[in-house]
């Protein structure tokens, strides 16, 4: 028996359902999180897919919350009493929810359903709180996190049918990669039209509504801001007096509340600095990226003088792509820009726009040349270099590392 109905295209994502895959059937909330309109709802499509490719008998449920004819399930009474109503009865009732964050206190009906051997239950949410505050709390050791983020450069390709080419990589830059724009044209009143409408929908619907916030016209010019500055190192408190000179006047924890809320909604992400020698996170200072270029670009504009900043913030998204935790180094006060994590072992990455005055060499290969450990250290450049290493450090092109895939 089925209650929902698959898209006759779905573009794969393997790199995500192949995490789902070893806790299919078991007794575990399998989350799909992150930015609305990245693709999450396409993945339990492609689950969807999987589960009758091995289970021809299986009942599926589909719950799409932005669909008014699941209207009438507002709370988690509502969401337990439609499971019960339309589960199997006599076999494994596998269970999708998207959005459930816009279920009230859904955290409930799934503390329940996932004690029932004979339901799987899988979900999408695009609030981060979905896992650190409403499931993590009830949930403990019953769910598994899949985060979701939008296109890679590869899939991009994929996707758009392009080539790996220089150009591909400028419009991957320019528009970044939510999925669906690969049914409009590629040009900027077109794309950059849609993306508007995505941020418009993202900051009233996930943070506006969620939060109740009041001043909304401050929260987007700090969304600007932050915007404009791509990262740049800040504390809520700079941030805080540099508006002050700007005429608008709030409050830091007022300000760290905001970029609270912006994170939340997975707009943007927060990187923390890492002291590489004290092995310890600084409690102050931090920097900004977009989750999605193109959303940056249409609401600041895609600007010459912001090349090196934009080239930074797609190298921190791959980054997290490849699933590594990501942090700003520090070392001896000089700077790493990323320090990245994965399995036990770590990646150092300096960025740079070109790599042709000296004291740009000296910086970037300078500074990676300070950390005394024996992990391995790049610079990524866009124009990158076909000559020998700088001391053993190699220089990397971008788009070869945008090729980078997830078990390099």
């Amino acid at each position: 028996m089925s209650q929902y109905r698959i898209p006759e295209i779905v573009y794969q994502r393997n790199s995500y359902v192949d995490k789902v895959i070893p806790f299919v059937g078991k007794q575990l909330i399998k989350a799909f999180t992150g930015q609305r309109r990245v693709g999450k709802s396409y993945l339990l499509f492609q689950v969807m897919k999987y589960i009758q490719e091995i289970d021809e008998s299986a009942t599926i449920i589909y719950i799409n919350k932005e669909d008014l004819q699941f209207d009438s399930i507002k709370d988690y009474l509502d969401l337990e009493n439609y499971v019960q109503n339309n589960r199997s009865k006599v076999g494994k009732t596998y269970i999708f929810i998207d959005e459930i964050q816009d279920v009230i206190e859904f955290e409930r009906a799934l503390r329940s359903l996932v004690l029932d051997s004979q339901i799987d239950l899988y979900c999408t949410g695009s609030n981060a709180n979905l896992l650190s505050g409403e499931l993590s709390t009830v949930l403990s050791g019953r769910f598994i996190e899949i985060p979701v983020f939008s296109l890679s450069f590869t899939e991009f390709l994929q996707f758009h049918k392009l080539d790996n080419t220089e150009n591909s990589v400028d419009l991957y830059l320019k528009y970044g990669g939510l999925p669906y724009i690969i049914h409009l044209p590629l040009n900027d009143s077109v794309v950059f039209e849609y993306l508007k409408n995505i941020y418009t929908t993202i900051i009233y619907r996930d943070i506006v509504e969620r939060f109740s916030i009041r001043n909304v016209r401050f929260l987007e010019q700090l969304t600007l801001f932050l915007a404009n500055n791509i990262g740049s190192l800040f504390s809520a408190k700079s941030i805080s007096d540099f508006l002050k000179s700007q005429q608008t006047k709030i409050a830091p924890n007022q300000v760290q509340t905001y970029l609270h809320h912006l994170t939340s909604a997975f707009l943007i992400h927060e990187v923390a600095r890492f002291d590489i020698v004290g092995k310890r996170i600084f409690e102050i200072g931090e920097k900004y990226y977009f989750e999605n270029l193109g959303i940056r670009n249409a609401i600041w504009g895609y600007r010459l003088e912001d090349k090196a900043k934009i080239i930074e913030n797609v190298v921190y998204n791959h980054l997290r792509y490849l699933g590594y935790n990501v942090k700003i180094g520090v070392v001896n006060s000089e700077e790493i820009d990323f320090v990245c994590e994965k399995q036990g072992e770590t990646l150092y990455i300096q960025v740079a726009l070109v790599l042709e005055e000296q004291k740009t060499i000296e910086r970037e290969f300078g500074n990676l040349l300070k950390v005394k450990d024996n992990y391995p250290k790049y610079v990524i450049t866009r124009n990158g270099f076909e000559g020998n290493t700088y001391k053993g450090i190699p220089v990397i092109k971008l788009i070869d590392f945008l090729n980078w895939e997830a078990n390099k």
